[in-house]
């Protein structure tokens, strides 16, 4: 960025928040309207929520002249996603209390609540941080959860790759008291804010986001992230041992419509540290994209973007000019997929672990099942942890021998089998939230998925095809919530009920898709999708995904 390049409306926000205070104390204390303040919903996103609204409703309300039906999402900050029974009954209970009745788990391994008005997002706050969870820097222009591999302690070493990546969201975590006198009542801060030794005064130019991932499973879509740990396995005479991590940088996903200077990106892996220089390597990435990133143009602002700007060989030398370390080669490693493994595994004492299946991570208590009371049944007899997993997934983990037949009748009472049910393609499927309450939304995703499921998977079964997995992502607008341009199909909303179709992804999450045909509605995809079928069921060779089949029978190109 040139030094003559004003600044994003976003960044003068942030200079002028006081530490992330902002006026969120006086917007709070606003009775008369269900919003903050404008300013103070940017500030907000560093607490850890977004304001909202149902946007079913916005046209009606307008046409009554009343403001729109304002809510507040709010996300938590939960390092690979391993929270306690205790935790997850307070969350349910306050789903219930203060949210629209439901928990989403999401593609970062964290939970959000949907529907908390204003009157009681203080409280709703509160009541998380008495759980042991907060909600800090799970938004914003700051390293947001940190993901982690979730082969639940199934060996020592994913133990170790959780311990790495609680560590390195510690470490990124802003120092400012601002969360803890605004949502908690603590003392405020007299005189001038507290410095921020990693973010600077102004964080981020955009938010940062952090994967730690164990081969063969790239379960975490590692070079989706602006910073990728890939663990290295070394086999010793006392067993395996966490030997480091090879570092990839400068992944993202999002995009604009129409705008060929954004685009998703995969990140590169730049070499070989050791364990003790995690935090110093991290620390150095996050510190030059704070000082060499975009401030001028938030379209252009994550860290892929610096790398174009900088070129990477500058990139890298300036990360070990900060971190005083020098990158080693990097180690070989191979990803076999990036989806769950569902049902019972074994872990390596002994214990077992229960991959669920969560359609779109939306657990609600509806018709067809109980997912909520179900979950809370579980929690209130399970004796070891729940891990979310990075496919909106959940696992039930270090389950006693003695205590797997109790919580399968429950899992079956309460409709949480899925995984016994659900096609090979459902099972892997993801989908945003979308509408109604994304601001960002063009399309829906989360609502839709279940019927173009339906649909598709009708196609799969019309060509022969029906126990062939095919990995279906489905994004509300092209930001890429949802990891669209990693699938081998995607729909990416263009507009209500339109969507770009890309195809060609691979199932290990190691590379992109491309964009086959634009703006389509549902009976033209699947359309476009019958004849590519029909070829791959009749030329595909043994255990070749679709994927894999569009290139090579050269029916794509970039």
């Amino acid at each position: 960025m040139g030094d003559s390049a004003p600044l994003s409306p976003v960044e003068h926000i942030k200079a002028a928040s006081r530490g992330l205070r902002g006026t969120l104390a006086a917007s709070l204390a606003d009775a008369p309207t269900g919003a903050l303040a404008d300013d103070d919903t940017n500030v907000l996103k560093f607490h850890g929520s977004y304001q909202q609204d149902d946007r079913d409703l916005r046209e009606e309300r307008r046409l009554q002249k009343l403001e729109p039906a304002y809510s507040f999402m709010i996300r938590t900050r939960l390092p690979g996603g391993v929270c306690t029974p205790r935790q997850w009954l307070a969350l349910d209970a306050i789903a219930r209390r203060y949210g629209n009745g439901t928990l989403r788990l999401t593609t970062r391994q964290a939970f959000q609540l949907h529907g908390v008005v204003k009157r009681e997002l203080k409280a709703t706050m509160a009541a998380i941080n008495a759980t042991l969870l907060d909600t800090i820097a799970a938004c914003g222009d700051v390293n947001r959860n940190v993901i982690a591999s979730v082969n639940p302690v199934e060996s020592r070493l994913h133990a170790d790759v959780y311990g790495w990546a609680a560590k390195i969201s510690e470490h990124l975590l802003p120092r400012t008291r601002a969360y803890h006198e605004i949502w908690l009542g603590e003392e405020k801060i007299a005189g001038t804010p507290e410095l921020e030794p990693i973010y600077g005064a102004t964080y981020l130019p955009r938010k940062f986001k952090v994967a730690v991932v164990v081969p063969p499973l790239n379960d975490v879509d590692v070079f989706a992230h602006d910073l990728g740990l890939i663990a290295i396995i070394e086999e010793t005479a006392h067993g395996p041992r966490l030997a480091g991590f090879n570092v990839a940088v400068g992944g993202g996903l999002g995009a604009t419509h129409g705008d060929a200077t954004t685009y998703p990106r995969l990140a590169q892996v730049i070499g070989f540290i050791a364990p003790d220089d995690v935090l110093a390597v991290t620390e150095a990435v996050v510190t030059t994209q704070r000082d060499f990133g975009d401030r001028a143009n938030r379209k252009r602002a994550r860290l892929k973007y610096t790398l174009e700007t900088m070129g990477l060989p500058a990139f890298v030398a300036e990360v070990e000019r900060r971190a005083q370390v020098s990158l080693a080669p990097a180690r070989p490693w191979r990803f076999t997929t990036n989806g769950d493994r569902f049902g019972w595994t074994k872990g390596f004492d002994g214990r077992w672990h229960l991959n669920l299946r969560i359609p779109s991570g939306r657990i609600a208590d509806r018709d067809s099942a109980r997912q909520l009371s179900g979950l809370r049944a579980i929690a209130q007899v399970h004796r070891g942890d729940f891990r979310l997993t990075p496919n909106q997934n959940l696992i039930i983990a270090n389950v006693a021998p003695e205590d797997r037949a109790a919580i399968d009748t429950l899992v079956v009472d309460h409709g949480l089998d899925l995984y016994t049910r659900a096609s090979p393609t459902s099972l892997d499927a993801l989908a945003c939230v979308a509408l109604p309450t994304c601001p960002l939304a063009m399309a829906e995703a989360e609502r839709y998925l279940p019927s173009f499921l339906a649909a598709f998977e009708a196609r799969l079964a019309h060509h022969g095809l029906a126990q062939v997995p095919v990995l279906v992502r489905i994004s509300g607008c092209p930001n890429g919530c949802s990891r669209p341009y990693l699938a081998e199909i995607a729909l990416v909303g263009k507009a209500p009920g339109r969507y770009n179709l890309h195809l060609g992804g691979n199932a290990t999450g190691e590379r992109l898709n491309v964009l086959y045909r634009e703006n389509l509605a549902e009976a033209a995809i699947l359309e476009a999708l019958d004849p590519l079928l029909w070829q791959f069921a009749n030329e595909r060779r043994p255990d070749e995904r679709f994927g894999d089949f569009l290139w090579r029978a050269k029916l794509l190109s970039v």
